[in-house]
Formats: C-alpha cells, sequence, structure tokens
C-alpha cells in the first residue's frame, strides 16, 4: 500500500490518500474540503477512487464528503454512529467555522471496533478510539505499520476534548489501550500537522508522559 497526504482547507487537515499498488484502487480518508484538489491528486497518480473514508464528523475532516460522493457515486464508511449528530450539524458547523455551506451525509456503512475496510487487495483495521468526539475511528494497515489517526494524536499533542461529547480521561485511555499497543514502530499520519511513530509519542509526548495531564 501506498499513501499521499494533501493538506486541505484553512486548517490544513491531512486528507489522506491510500491505495493498493497492483489494482491502483483507492481510499481517500478524511475529504473536509478543496475537492477538486482532492481529485487532481487522485488523477495524477492513475488512481480509481473505491470509497471515501471518514475518522469523524468534524467539518474540517468531513466537509466536502458530500460534494466528493455527489462527484464520483462511492460508497461512505465511518465514522462510528457516535458521530451522527456531528455530521447531521454539518451547516451549523459551517456556519460556525467559516466554511462554505456544507451539506450533510448518511455514511453507507457506520464502523465499530474491530472492522476491516477493504479497497484492492489492501485490508485496513478499524479501531474505535473515543475521545476528541465520541464516534471517532482510526484505519490501520499492518503490513505497513501506518496508521491514520485523525485527530486522537498529534506529533507532541492529542486532540482537543472542549468540544460537545469530548471527554479527557476516554481521549487517554484510546491512545493507551487502543493505539499504544499497535507497537513502538507504528507511523501514524495524524489529523494536522507531520507524521510520527507511536513509539515518540509514548516516550516523549508530554502530554502522555504525565507532564501536562
Amino acid at each position: 500500500m501506498r499513501h499521499q497526504i494533501v493538506p486541505v482547507t484553512p486548517f490544513e487537515q491531512n486528507c489522506t490518500l491510500f491505495w493498493c499498488e497492483k489494482t491502483r484502487q483507492a481510499a481517500v480518508i478524511d475529504p473536509g474540503g478543496d475537492v477538486d484538489r482532492i481529485l487532481a491528486a487522485l488523477a495524477a497518480e492513475g488512481l480509481t477512487l473505491a470509497k471515501v473514508l471518514v475518522t469523524h464528523g468534524h467539518i474540517d475532516h468531513a466537509g466536502g464528503v458530500a460534494t466528493l460522493v455527489a462527484r464520483t457515486g462511492v460508497p461512505i464508511e465511518g465514522p462510528q454512529a457516535e458521530d451522527a449528530f456531528w455530521i447531521d450539524a454539518m451547516g451549523q458547523q459551517s456556519r460556525m467555522f467559516g466554511f462554505p455551506d456544507t451539506a450533510p451525509f448518511t455514511p453507507d456503512r457506520w464502523l465499530v471496533d474491530g472492522d476491516k475496510v477493504r479497497f484492492g487487495e489492501v485490508e485496513l483495521d478499524v479501531l474505535h478510539c473515543p475521545g476528541h468526539t465520541p464516534g471517532h475511528v482510526v484505519f490501520f494497515h499492518a503490513p505497513s505499520r501506518l496508521a491514520q489517526v485523525g485527530d486522537v494524536l498529534f506529533q507532541g499533542s492529542i486532540g482537543r476534548t472542549d468540544f460537545p461529547r469530548g471527554d479527557h480521561a476516554t481521549l487517554i485511555a484510546s491512545i493507551k489501550d487502543k493505539l499504544f499497543p499497535l507497537g513502538d514502530d507504528v507511523a501514524f499520519i495524524p489529523g494536522h500537522g507531520p507524521m510520527s511513530t507511536l513509539g515518540e509519542e509514548r516516550r516523549y509526548n508530554p502530554f502522555l508522559s504525565g507532564r501536562f495531564g
């Protein structure tokens, strides 16, 4: 499997392309906006979009889903159903954060912990990692030792928990009980900012070492 990060929206959100090298089938994870840019990246690599994957319902991650699907006809998978209230409020989110008016959507498949997502010959493991939002999921490709973690974990930081139904203790438990057991060697793409590894964050992230709570 190969991947490419396509920064989108004024929040520089890491929309991510994952694709199968053999079939050129691809998934777009978190198309928060700038749909033309995402489609151009797919075309430049000669990829066929197979599905849209969503880690959680915040607008910078999901604001372009309805438009992308309207233009491509592909199915939507994720997040977990507890984030439905965020997706239903997409229009309200767009006004709150100064985005163009954004339509809600209904995933073709709500995901739960332990699910598998497939495109081409690629299989991703789904981990339900609540805390930033209640329905947040993470996508992990075990053969590549690569995860897309959305806004659960960042290089040197963690997801904020002051939005509705966010919970700090739940987020820390998701990181320590779901992500860290994957292994220190696992590289991850966060929702914003540079990549890191789980080992680096386990050892040095101040929010996980006790320094900042």
